[in-house]
């Protein structure tokens, strides 16, 4: 059986089987947090590209409204086909080091130690135990893709709209099309959204994963529309960002995978010493068996136990069939930091 991968469900109507085909001889089939081993194209730092959401259209009670705890819970992973063609691996363009704070409403400071917990580094995929902000600013994504209710990972951030959540690319548009219904459900369990259902009012993307859906741009955003009166992280909080931070870090992957033996009901963590892949991408790698339904959660470094508060420096994307456990993300370089300062601007 086919392993199945980490962000969104199944995909039987991709365009052009026959090349995917070809490219499963060609370099074995890819398995994505959703996604796929995208075009690996050279490009430099562009404006993100984004779309307003459906939700911007519709009002944000009536997209949460469908999002019913049945729908959230039968919500699927998507398997996605390999692209036909491997270019050159991408050398994404990066500057200087750029870090933003935490910003946690409520919630004590992070401590400059980081004091660990028994077992959680490093961690090949297990609930976390650990409690404190991760808990909150971590959520499942939900979307309707190709007429079907799909699922994904997310986690809120710092911004200066306050209503910024960071994903995979492939979770917020696949196969030239954007997805409908989007929602965020921080602190999402087992069917239940303790802290609301916060929907779209836009959603962005790389312009290197919306034109080509290049791996190692597999970075998306999404501004959510107010709920209650209230903005998202003055609610949930937001954790930091770091850019263009470097390769071979300690790292922790959060994630909700909901294919087998997970059922995304819970939060799940991997942990342990990241390395750049060896084979078709510059992405970060990670021992991790987290599945289907994890993509777009969020990677962190200098992450402290005690308060589950870190920067955050990548996000769940791909895996290989052919290399299991190992969990693989893209590198914060300029692009994805362009494409934060645009959702946090908007």
């Amino acid at each position: 059986m086919r392993r199945t991968v980490r962000g969104i469900p199944a995909v039987h109507g991709i365009p052009a089987p026959h090349r995917a085909r070809r490219s499963r001889a060609a370099l074995g089939t890819l398995t994505a947090a959703g996604t796929l081993l995208a075009l690996l194209l050279p490009t430099g730092p562009a404006a993100a590209t984004g779309q307003d959401s459906p939700s911007h259209r519709s009002p944000a009670p009536r997209t949460a409204a469908f999002w019913t705890a049945e729908r959230m819970r039968a919500a699927v992973p998507l398997d996605l086909t390999a692209p036909a063609k491997h270019a050159p691996v991408t050398t994404v363009p990066r500057s200087a080091p750029l870090k933003v704070g935490p910003t946690l409403p409520a919630a004590p400071k992070a401590s400059s130690a980081t004091p660990l917990l028994p077992g959680t580094l490093p961690q090949a995929g297990g609930p976390w135990a650990g409690g404190g902000a991760v808990t909150k600013t971590t959520g499942r994504v939900f979307f309707t893709y190709q007429g079907r209710t799909a699922a994904c990972s997310g986690d809120a951030v710092t911004s200066g709209n306050k209503s910024t959540v960071l994903t995979a690319g492939h979770c917020v548009k696949l196969g030239g099309a954007w997805h409908t219904d989007w929602i965020f459900v921080p602190g999402y369990h087992d069917g239940e959204a303790p802290y609301g259902k916060w929907a779209a009012a836009k959603t962005l993307s790389t312009p290197q994963w919306t034109a080509s859906e290049d791996i190692n741009y597999d970075v998306g955003a999404a501004v959510v529309a107010p709920l209650d009166g209230k903005k998202l992280t003055d609610v949930v909080g937001g954790q930091g960002l770091s850019f263009n931070s470097g390769y071979s870090k300690a790292m922790y992957a959060f994630g909700f995978p909901a294919a087998a033996p997970y059922d995304g009901s819970k939060l799940i963590y991997c942990s342990g010493t990241a390395f750049k892949d060896p084979l078709f991408s510059g992405d970060h790698g990670l021992a991790c068996n987290m599945t289907g339904g994890s993509s777009g959660g969020p990677w962190f470094t200098t992450f402290d136990e005690k308060t589950g508060t870190g920067l955050q420096s990548s996000v769940n994307s791909f895996g290989y069939q052919f290399w299991p456990n190992t969990m693989f993300g893209p590198y914060f370089g300029d692009d994805a930091k362009n494409l934060y300062t645009t959702a946090q601007s908007s």
